[in-house]
C-alpha cells in the first residue's frame, strides 16, 4: 500500500521515469560510445558490430555487476536534510534533475560533445540545490564539485601519459623496427597476456560490488599473474596458429572463428567450418570510406581542395583519371567507391510510396532502428583533417591486424565497466524518487531493484545503437589518425588511469580518460601537426559546459516548480 503522504505525487513517479528513459538513452549515446569510438575510427569494428557488442556489454555491466544498493543521492553533492519532511518535495527535486541531465545529454549528443555522464547529474544536482537552498558540498571530497572540476585536466594528463608510454612500447618493440612482422609474431602473445591481466584487474575493482579497499596488494597481483599467464598459454595455443595459417600463408578462408582450432591450423588439409570467401588477407586499416589513404603522406596534396568544413557530396571527386564521365578518364583507376548513408539507402526508395505502403512503412521502419550504425563514421570530408592524418606514420597492415583482438577486448572490458558504474548516474534520481514513493519519507540510500538495472542496461546499448554516431566521429579519426595499435593504447591507456584513480581516489571519468589518451598516442608521432587542437578545444569546451548548463536547466525547472502558483 502506498502511503497516502506520497500516492498523490504518482505523477511525478511517471515523469521522472520518461526522464530517466531519456537520460539512460542520452548514457548510452555518449558514454558507450567512447568505449567503442577508436575501434570503429581504426575500422576494426564496423559501426553495426560495434552496435551489437555495446549491447551485450553494457546489459552484462548493469545487470550482472551493478550494484544491488546504490547511494541514490550520487556522492553526497548536496545536502538531503534540507527535505526531512517533504518526501513530495524530494521526489520533485530528483524530477528536475534528471530532467536536466536527460536535456543536456541529448544536446550534448546533437552537437557532437563527448562528457562525463556522471558530471552532468553531478550538475543537475547542485543546479537544483541551489533552487532548493540547500548546502552545496564544495569542499575537496570525494565527488565533490571541486573535483570534478579538478578531473578536467588531471584525467587527461594522466591517460595521456599512460597511452604515449603504451605506443611507445609497441612502436620501438615492433612498428618501427627492421622486421616489424616478424617481431610482432614473437610479441603478441605478451601483448595479449599483459593487456588480458591489466583489463582483468580493471573490471574486478571497477565492479562496484567488491569495493577496491577488499582487495590486499597480494590479490591484486595473484589475479594478475594469474590472468597473464592463462591469456599467454591462450595466445601460444590458439592465436599463433591461426595468425600463421591467416599471415603467413595468406589463407583468406580463415576468420576469427576459426580460432578454437588451434594446433590444427598448421595443418595442411586442416578441415574449416564455414571457410570465408573473402579475397584478402587484412583490410587496410588506414583507408577511409572512399579508399583513400592519406597516413604518411605529410607535405602530398590531397586528391581534392575544400574549405575546411564545408562538406562535399558523398562520391564525388575534381579527379579526372577517376571521374568516369571525363573523356580523360582512366579505365582501369577505380572510381572512390561511395558511401550510402541511411537517408539514401533506407529513404530515397519509397519517397514517393504512398504512407499506407508496407514497403514504405518497411523504409522508416528500417531507418529509425538502423540508422544510427549505418552512418561512415570513419572517414571526414576535410582538407585540415587530411593533412593531420598526412602527418601520422603508416605502419604495415598485417601487424595492425595482430592488434585488433587486444583493442575489441580493451573497448568491451570499459564497456562493461561503463554499464556496471556509470549505470547509477541515470538510476539514481529515479531511484531515489521510486524508494521515497514507496516508504512515504524521504529515502537516501535503499535496495535497487534487478529490474531497474536490465531497463537501464537495455537503454545504455540502445542509446549508442541509435545515436551514438556523433560521439564516435567525434573521438575517433577527428582527433588524430586512428589504427588498431594506436586504438590498442588509446584504450589500454584510459582503462589504467581509471583503475588507478580508483585506487588514490582521484576524480576521474572515463570520457577525459580517453580523450586525453588519444593526444598522448598522437602526440608519439613527434609532430604537434598530427594532433587536431581544435578538436580538442571543442572537447574541453563541451567539459567546462556541462556542470553549469545541466545545472541551470535543473535548476531552472526545480525553481519554477517549487514556486509554481496554485489554487
Amino acid at each position: 500500500m502506498i502511503p497516502a503522504v506520497t500516492a498523490k505525487y504518482d505523477w511525478i513517479l511517471a515523469l521522472i521515469s520518461i526522464a530517466f528513459v531519456a537520460s539512460a538513452l542520452g548514457n548510452g549515446a555518449n558514454d558507450v560510445a567512447n568505449s567503442y569510438a577508436t575501434s570503429v575510427a581504426a575500422r576494426t569494428l564496423e559501426m553495426w558490430q560495434a552496435g551489437i557488442l555495446a549491447a551485450c556489454t553494457e546489459f552484462v555491466g548493469a545487470v550482472a555487476l551493478g550494484q544491488r544498493v546504490t547511494d541514490t543521492i550520487k556522492d553526497g553533492i548536496i545536502d538531503i536534510s534540507r527535505f526531512k519532511g517533504n518526501p513530495g518535495t524530494l521526489m520533485l527535486a530528483m524530477g528536475c534533475a534528471e530532467f536536466g541531465s536527460a536535456a543536456w545529454l541529448t544536446l550534448a549528443n546533437y552537437i557532437g560533445f563527448p562528457v562525463s555522464t556522471t558530471q552532468t547529474i553531478v550538475g543537475a544536482l547542485v543546479g537544483v540545490g541551489f533552487a532548493a537552498q540547500t548546502d552545496i558540498h564544495w569542499e575537496w571530497t570525494k565527488g565533490s564539485v571541486s573535483q570534478v572540476a579538478a578531473s578536467w585536466g588531471i584525467a587527461p594528463a594522466i591517460a595521456a601519459g599512460f597511452a604515449a608510454i603504451i605506443f611507445a612500447s609497441v612502436k620501438y618493440t615492433v612498428l618501427e623496427r627492421q622486421d616489424p612482422f616478424k617481431w610482432a609474431m614473437r610479441l603478441i602473445p605478451i601483448y595479449l597476456a599483459v593487456t588480458g591481466a591489466i583489463l582483468a584487474l580493471f573490471i574486478v575493482i571497477e565492479a562496484p560490488s567488491e569495493p577496491f579497499e577488499t582487495f590486499s596488494v597480494g590479490s591484486g597481483v595473484g589475479i594478475m599473474l594469474g590472468v597473464f599467464f592463462g591469456c599467454l598459454l591462450i595466445g601460444v595455443v590458439f592465436f599463433l596458429p591461426y595468425f600463421q595459417r591467416r599471415l603467413c600463408r595468406g589463407d583468406t578462408r580463415v576468420k576469427f572463428y576459426h580460432l578454437p582450432l588451434g594446433p590444427m591450423l598448421l595443418m595442411d588439409n586442416c578441415p574449416l567450418y564455414f571457410p570465408s570467401k573473402s579475397d584478402a588477407v587484412v583490410v587496410d586499416y588506414y583507408q577511409d570510406s572512399y579508399g583513400e589513404v592519406v597516413a604518411g603522406k605529410k607535405g602530398a596534396k590531397s586528391e581534392e581542395t575544400q574549405d575546411t568544413f564545408e562538406p562535399k557530396m558523398m562520391g564525388e571527386t575534381t579527379d579526372i583519371q577517376r571521374n568516369l564521365d571525363s573523356v580523360e578518364s582512366s579505365p582501369e583507376i577505380k572510381p572512390k567507391e561511395k558511401h550510402i548513408e541511411p537517408e539514401e539507402r533506407f529513404l530515397d526508395p519509397v519517397r514517393d510510396l504512398p504512407w499506407y505502403s508496407p514497403t514504405k512503412i518497411w523504409g522508416y521502419t528500417k531507418f529509425c532502428l538502423l540508422q544510427g550504425v549505418t552512418r561512415d563514421v570513419v572517414s571526414h570530408d576535410s582538407e585540415r583533417l587530411r593533412a593531420i592524418h598526412a602527418r601520422a606514420s603508416k605502419y604495415d597492415n598485417r601487424v595492425e591486424h595482430l592488434w585488433t583482438y587486444c583493442q575489441v577486448v580493451s573497448a568491451m572490458m570499459m564497456s562493461i565497466a561503463h554499464g556496471s558504474n556509470d549505470v547509477a548516474n541515470a538510476v539514481g534520481p529515479w531511484a531515489a524518487t521510486y524508494s521515497t514513493y514507496l516508504a512515504g519519507e524521504v529515502s537516501t540510500e535503499a535496495p535497487t531493484p534487478v529490474w531497474f538495472l536490465v531497463i537501464a542496461g537495455l537503454l545504455l546499448g540502445t542509446g549508442f545503437w541509435c545515436y551514438g554516431f556523433n560521439i564516435v566521429r567525434a573521438l575517433g579519426n577527428k582527433i588524430t589518425q586512428m589504427s588498431p595499435t594506436r586504438g590498442f593504447s588509446t584504450e589500454l591507456g584510459a582503462a589504467i588511469t581509471v583503475l588507478l584513480a580508483s585506487h588514490f581516489g582521484l576524480p576521474v571519468s572515463t570520457t577525459q580518460c580517453l580523450t586525453g589518451a588519444s593526444m598522448g598516442v598522437a602526440l608519439m608521432n613527434y609532430d604537434l601537426g598530427a594532433v587536431n587542437w581544435r578538436q580538442l578545444a571543442f572537447i574541453f569546451g563541451g567539459w567546462v559546459l556541462t556542470l553549469p548548463c545541466a545545472g541551470l536547466i535543473s535548476g531552472l525547472l526545480c525553481l519554477m516548480a517549487l514556486n509554481t502558483p496554485h489554487f
